[in-house]
């Protein structure tokens, strides 16, 4: 039985009123399947999550992407596939979440608090996710928040703003766990972003069933002053379709993705391809970096990997591909300003009892003017990283350009975010070098926000 029996009518952002038709009617549908299931109780995700992850600490593993599934060919190839409505605007500045956008926010950080935190520490330790995190992810339906009714999502309208509450909320557990949680979802909303009728018809309903399969954003190169704009990775034209040359770094979940969103320049553009795990000349090595390092980083080899003509995402190579490209670079961006802004929040919650609690010559170590104004301060720059973000994706639900207010978010973010872990470890002192407390882990993991491209989307 559902947890609610309905939501109320007036969303902000011109939501639907109906469980099955509005963005924030994934809240419903999240707390239905989580009340059909037994995820936040179950004790076997809990000792899994306690113990060990299965795998060794992967140092150096290199192999073949892993085979594809039998995606089954259909739908119109070279026809526009289906695209969510923008949000209408009411005319009024508020960027305060509506009751039924709160609810999807409890709903994640219920998953986020009983099984990605609890998990954290030994997935960071073992640089993979347990199998038990990222079905729970699943059964709350976390790869189809980005699409529309018609392609089997839960939203009617684009929904970037849940996106971004999403990500927050899933941060506020664990970065690394929150991204291997969403890269799926960035591919599939990526495809009815700007897919093709085939793509999406050939694609998407794997993300919709039960088994969602593994897959990855890939935009990251290991470059020195890399670009997202100009990528190295190469596609040339051939008589069948392209063949793609390069390297991508910080791919997550690489060694089990079935299906990759890469990109590359072609014919001097910027263009996204879609690449089946298994492709001939694809394989992945282990790429463990300093944080996130629970999303299973890796990296992606292209050596004449040769995909077909309606491989491109943006259903015409040329100004639409680039077009698409540029826009998936800026929604990317934006989910990790979201993902900085739950790890600040976790920072903050964390830190705040620990200086009241702790004390130094008699009293707590929040007595001292020191200590409080660096809790405020980080109250402060994490309250106008919230702003910015929410606002780019307001303007993103709607349809408006936000190329100004992305890199807007993203410079503060960038900036503040590393600030943010540094003010934590030091507020601890010693136990903020430890592993025993996970400020150092997040201190880690926040110095990712302004280098990794792509992996997450909204």
């Amino acid at each position: 039985m559902s947890l609610l029996p309905s939501l109320r009518p007036g969303g902000r952002h011109g939501l639907a009123t109906t469980e099955s038709r509005d963005p924030i009617g994934y809240a419903v549908a999240a707390l239905s399947r989580l009340a059909r299931s037994d995820v936040l109780d179950r004790l076997g995700i809990r000792r899994q999550a306690e113990q060990a992850v299965f795998t060794a600490t992967r140092g150096g593993f290199r192999t073949l992407t892993r085979a594809s599934r039998a995606f089954n060919r259909s739908g119109s190839r070279g026809t526009a596939g289906a695209r969510p409505a923008a949000a209408p605007s009411t005319g009024v500045f508020d960027l305060t979440p509506s009751e039924d956008e709160q609810l999807l926010v409890d709903v994640v950080t219920g998953l986020a608090t009983d099984v990605l935190r609890p998990a954290a520490a030994a997935a960071d330790e073992a640089c993979a996710a347990p199998d038990g995190v990222l079905r729970a992810g699943l059964e709350v339906g976390l790869p189809i928040l980005g699409l529309p009714e018609s392609l089997g999502g839960v939203a009617e309208e684009r929904s970037a703003v849940a996106g971004v509450l999403v990500a927050e909320a899933l941060a506020r557990g664990d970065l690394g766990l929150a991204v291997a949680s969403l890269a799926p979802g960035a591919v599939a909303t990526a495809i009815g972003l700007w897919g093709t009728d085939a793509q999406q018809r050939t694609y998407l309903p794997a993300f919709t069933g039960d088994d969602a399969p593994a897959a990855a954003l890939a935009l990251t190169e290991p470059t020195v002053l890399f670009d997202a704009m100009s990528p190295a990775t190469t596609a040339t034209r051939t008589p069948d379709g392209f063949v793609l040359d390069g390297v991508k770094s910080a791919v997550p979940r690489g060694a089990e993705a079935e299906l990759f969103v890469v990109g590359a320049t072609l014919d001097g553009r910027p263009t996204l391809f879609l690449v089946e795990g298994g492709t001939e000349g694809l394989d992945v090595e282990a790429d463990p970096a300093m944080g996130v390092r629970a999303a299973d980083l890796c990296k992606l080899h292209l050596r004449g990997v040769e995909v077909p003509a309606d491989a491109v995402l943006g259903a015409t190579d040329g100004p639409p591909a680039e077009q698409a490209y540029v826009e998936c670079v800026r929604l990317s961006r934006l989910a990790w300003c979201a993902l900085s802004v739950g790890v600040g929040q976790a920072v903050l919650d964390y830190v705040t009892p620990y200086v009241k609690e702790r004390e130094a010559f008699g009293e707590p170590i929040a007595h001292r003017q020191s200590v409080a104004f660096m809790v405020a301060n980080i109250a402060i720059e994490l309250q106008a990283m919230r702003l910015l973000t929410w606002k780019a994706a307001s303007r993103a639900a709607a349809g408006h350009d936000i190329a100004r207010e992305v890199a807007l978010a993203r410079r503060l973010c960038a900036e503040k975010s590393m600030q943010i872990g540094l003010d934590g470890v030091q507020l601890l002192g010693g136990h903020g070098f430890v592993k025993e407390h996970p400020v150092e882990r997040w201190y880690r993991d926040l110095r990712a926000i302004g280098i990794l491209e792509g992996g997450v989307l909204v």
